[in-house]
């Protein structure tokens, strides 16, 4: 038996997205090597990249079910709640200023 997963990352193209036919065992792994030659590099440093499924953090060696998403997530290139407490003390700086 097979199963069908997709693989989703976002790149800085926008994000790309193939369909893979898996066998039943097949781990993330095992999904990320059979989409890396479909996605191509600019999906990650694949050795080291986070993955999940539906948004959820899962392990390489995870065994995703059919019809699961596997997701690449890239890391961030700055803290999302220190910029949002940043912006935040300037707009009340430039209040004070008034």
């Amino acid at each position: 038996m097979s199963k069908r997963c997709r693989v989703v990352c976002d790149t800085p193209a926008g994000v790309r997205e193939c369909e893979l036919e898996l066998p039943d065992e097949a781990t993330v792994a095992a999904a990320l090597e059979a989409a890396r030659p479909l996605l191509g590099e600019p999906a990650g440093d694949w050795g080291a990249v986070s993955t999940g499924i539906f948004g959820r953090l899962t392990q390489r060696q995870f065994v995703p079910a059919d019809g699961d998403r596997i997701e690449i997530y890239r890391a961030l290139l700055i803290d999302p709640r220190r910029s949002r407490l940043e912006r935040a003390a300037k707009a009340a700086a430039q209040r004070r200023k008034r």
